[in-house]
């Protein structure tokens, strides 16, 4: 499989979000233009990036919806349903199991691990709670793709070390710490909420400093 850079990778969901709007209003093609002015993105880098992937455009016609939205859902895996769990339902956990779309997002949510025995056994959202000591026989039968990890801190790394050994193959990382399992093939995506808060930060602070 072609490596695609990190910029082009970052776009795709945006590109999504804004194709799958047209599809929901019944719109039946767009042009790049009409891209560009929806995402700010110029048109030629909008070409360029759906180029990366073959291309799926006609010229003098634009894209066709359906189609589109079709080829980056397929590139995303949005077109395949893939498994995953939840380990650490403290107050982010079950934020996520109460208010985020995972099969919007590709995913079917199984189940959560925790380890209060005050939590063991209650429904949050539309799953159950398990006792984390019962996660070595659920991988085993269930096998998820994916693990979200919300557990404290203190415990992430061998936890991430844990799921890598029971055959997850990815990780969604709300710790705060960076996790590294690229020597055991997994693939781990770190959310931090700092980092997006200090980024937003600077660029309130570049605004204010534009404005004097």
């Amino acid at each position: 499989m072609k490596k695609v850079s990190s910029p082009i990778v970052s776009r795709l969901p945006q590109y999504y979000h804004c194709v799958e709007e047209l599809y929901q209003s019944n719109c039946v093609k767009v042009s790049s233009a009409t891209l560009s002015d929806m995402l700010g993105f110029t048109a030629s880098q909008i070409r360029q990036d759906f180029a990366t992937f073959g291309g799926f455009g006609l010229q003098g016609y634009g894209y066709h919806v359906k189609t589109l939205r079709y080829e980056i859902r397929e590139i995303l895996g949005l077109n395949n349903r893939k498994t995953a769990i939840l380990v650490g339902c403290g107050n982010l956990g079950q934020a996520l199991l109460k208010n985020f779309d995972f099969e919007a997002c590709g995913f079917f949510l199984l189940s959560a691990f925790d380890s209060d025995p005050e939590k063991i056994g209650s429904q949050v959202g539309p799953v159950h709670i398990m006792d984390v000591e019962r996660l070595d026989q659920y991988m085993a039968a269930e096998k998820p793709a994916m693990a979200v990890l919300t557990v404290p801190r203190s415990v992430a790394p061998d936890m991430a070390e844990k799921l890598a050994d029971l055959g997850v193959s990815a990780i969604w990382n709300f710790v705060g710490c960076d996790l590294h399992l690229e020597d055991r093939d997994v693939v781990v995506e770190q959310v931090s909420f700092a980092d997006s808060l200090l980024t937003l930060s600077y660029r309130l602070s570049e605004k204010e400093n534009d404005a004097e």
